[in-house]
């Protein structure tokens, strides 16, 4: 390998990512043996910058990397109550965030700042973090089951396919010039991918125990992204048009929907749950479009949601920025998201300070005297100007529960009441 152009590589890989803005819209899907549907369009996202990657975690949450503060974490969307949260707190920029079956984990592709490019698992529990993959440069992968990954490793300036088998540490190529699409096939043995050793580019299967590699159809010219809908039928997008081919049906990419009317100008990932009722989208958006419409006429309940959805993030943000300063222990980070009068209660009114200066003085003393200092977010839920976090706090080599209610007025926290 040589070590300057993989590494060249390797960072515009993930500097790309960060150049565009993008979005993830979640569609209900309502498929019959004629037709497919998508309804009931929402932008989960809804983040100026790269949000992209997006995959079910189960029926519940919904994972993807999502830059905040010019940093690239892995996100976590909860369905139930429509609010986002923070798997980690790395120095380094996480992508592609999956669920690793039968473990209660997360992976993700991470380049840290020094270049160095791994495939990592984090724990659900306090987000730490461990390598899963040595030596090699993985930049796009899935899994096949627990202990095997299939993966596009960068080789001087190739993606190449690899089979790692994380009991034995063992890893082998099996194809070689592949694109960045991995997905297990429903109802089989085999994984999908794109291969782009001939001009027209294919979407082929692989037994990563045989290493057996057949053709399975023509990808959209120029197009890498795929995903499954069943174990006939494959979804692709080409610019704002999503498409779909059944197997041993069509006998070409049949449209299914324009999406510009949602704001979408380029689909560039996709995704579906279990049991296809639910569709991901990430694409490229107008900078100036971060909520886009999902229907022609908008009912007044739904314009409410969209102003509530505006004041969410609002209130979120300051929160996440003084929760990023509580984790660097910089106290004046900290306090600047907080205003003058600001109040701290045990619940349900105890008041444990009053004011700036009283909790400046405590967390200063709090800050100096914890090195190991860390707050992971297990759950988050925004309601208008509230948000409420279930903590999991770090110090002095103990694990301390808690639940904070933030409450925000004009952009600064104003009240806070913990729950232990």
């Amino acid at each position: 390998m040589k070590p300057y152009t993989s590494l060249f590589f390797s960072l515009c890989f993930s500097v790309c990512f960060a150049q565009s803005n993008t979005e993830i819209f979640l569609f209900d899907l309502e498929t019959s043996a004629s037709k497919i549907e998508l309804n009931n369009s929402q932008n989960i996202s809804n983040n100026l910058g790269y949000d992209n990657q997006p995959s079910f975690l189960n029926d519940r949450y919904i994972l993807f990397a999502s830059t905040r503060n010019e940093q690239t974490d892995i996100a976590k969307y909860d369905l139930r109550y429509g609010s986002k949260s923070w798997l980690n707190f790395t120095e380094g920029g996480e992508y592609t965030p999956l669920k690793v079956p039968n473990k209660d984990e997360v992976s993700a592709v991470r380049l840290d700042k020094d270049g160095k490019q791994r495939l990592y698992s984090y724990t659900m529990s306090n987000g730490e973090s461990t390598e899963l993959i040595a030596e090699l440069v993985v930049a796009y992968y899935t899994w096949f089951d627990d202990h095997t990954v299939v993966s596009a490793v960068i080789e001087g300036d190739d993606l190449n396919l690899y089979v790692s088998n994380l009991m034995d540490g063992r890893s082998r190529k099996y194809a070689t010039k592949v694109g960045r699409s991995f997905h297990k096939i429903p109802n089989s043995n085999l994984v999908s991918f794109i291969s782009k050793e001939t001009e027209t580019w294919q979407i082929k299967s692989l037994n990563p125990i045989t290493g057996v590699t057949r053709v399975i159809a023509n990808t959209l010219e120029g197009v890498e992204d795929i995903c499954w809908l069943n174990s006939k039928t494959i979804l692709s997008g080409q610019n704002n048009v999503l498409f779909k081919l059944t197997l041993q049906r069509d006998n070409n990419w049949k449209e299914v929907a324009n999406l510009s009317r949602n704001g979408i100008s380029k689909i560039t990932r996709l995704a579906t749950n279990a049991d296809a009722s639910k569709l991901l989208i990430a694409g490229d958006v107008d900078s100036t479009e971060t909520s886009p419409e999902t229907t022609e006429e908008t009912s007044e309940s739904e314009e409410t949601t969209s102003n509530n959805t505006t004041k969410t993030s609002d209130a979120e943000a300051i929160v996440q920025k003084q929760l990023d300063a509580y984790n660097a222990r910089d106290i004046d980070a900290f306090m600047a998201t907080y205003t003058k009068d600001v109040k701290l209660y045990n619940y349900p009114n105890e008041l444990r300070t009053d004011g700036q200066e009283q909790m400046r003085k405590s967390y200063k003393e709090w800050f100096d005297a914890v090195p190991d200092l860390r707050a992971f977010i297990k759950n988050r839920i925004v309601i208008g100007n509230k948000v409420i976090d279930e903590e999991q706090v770090t110090a002095n080599g103990k694990v301390i529960n808690a639940v904070a209610i933030y409450e925000v007025e004009n952009g600064l926290i104003s009240k806070v009441t913990f729950i232990q």
